[in-house]
């Protein structure tokens, strides 16, 4: 018969787990001092090639975009604030909050068209005519950023993803997965038919009429009854050009 083991035993074995314990602390301990004293070397690193490269930064688009990739991998947001180190050496802050501005502006305008949902590519096409004047050139992904810091306000900014495109909402509406379903089919002709929808989607004609009213009713489609087959079609200010509205025969 095996012996148990006694008290000594037992005081041995647990000290030996304690002292276990600690190590593994210990190590958890260094290797995080050493991850903050990497993260602190990167974010020097990174104040000091700002400081080098800020007007590549402020004026060329595909440079400002790898550089806010850097400041992300080492936790840092040139962003988060207006005032500051980055605010004072680059002024991005101050550029994102008139894009911001000018994004909003640009939503207004154009929401009786397209009842607030506007295709990402058109509204930078509109926001760089805008800022036609200005020396910083404008990118989808400085426009995105502005969008994101919009979002943050509560403000109902978001891009959502409809097929291959993507756009902005400015307006507090809900669209389910069949209203996205429509918008991906009308991105091949900037339209679709309630017989397109039945077809394409395997709906009945009911589903599909509910969709498109709900869509109608949220302003978001554009009417048009004037064509020989009599068939109505749902334009998209969305995803297609206004100027092709009316354009098919």
């Amino acid at each position: 018969m095996r012996r148990r083991p006694g008290i000594g035993g037992l005081q041995t074995a647990a000290a030996a787990r304690n002292q276990y314990r600690v190590l593994g602390e210990n190590v958890a301990k260094l290797r995080t001092d050493l991850m903050k004293e990497q993260l602190a070397t990167f974010r020097s690193q990174l104040e000091e090639f700002a400081r080098k490269h800020k007007n590549d930064i402020r004026k060329n688009p595909s440079f400002r975009s790898q550089f806010h990739e850097m400041c992300a991998k080492v936790g840092v947001d040139p962003l988060a604030s207006n005032k500051g180190f980055w605010a004072e050496l680059l002024g991005i802050g101050d550029f994102y909050y008139e894009l911001g501005v000018q994004i909003v502006e640009i939503c207004l305008a154009t929401r009786p068209l397209n009842g607030g949902l506007i295709d990402l590519q058109e509204l930078c096409k509109l926001l760089r005519q805008k800022r036609k004047h200005d020396r910083e050139a404008v990118s989808e992904d400085d426009c995105l950023r502005a969008i994101s810091k919009l979002k943050t306000l509560g403000s109902g900014f978001e891009v959502i993803s409809a097929g291959k495109k993507k756009l902005v909402r400015s307006v507090p509406t809900e669209l389910n997965k069949d209203h996205n379903a429509i918008l991906e089919l009308a991105q091949a002709q900037g339209y679709v038919t309630v017989d397109e929808v039945e077809k394409q989607l395997s709906w009945t004609h009911g589903h599909a009429i509910d969709a498109l009213d709900t869509l109608l009713d949220e302003g978001l489609v554009m009417v048009d009854d004037g064509h020989r087959d009599g068939k109505r079609r749902y334009w998209f200010p969305c995803v297609s050009s206004i100027s092709s509205f009316g354009a098919d025969g």
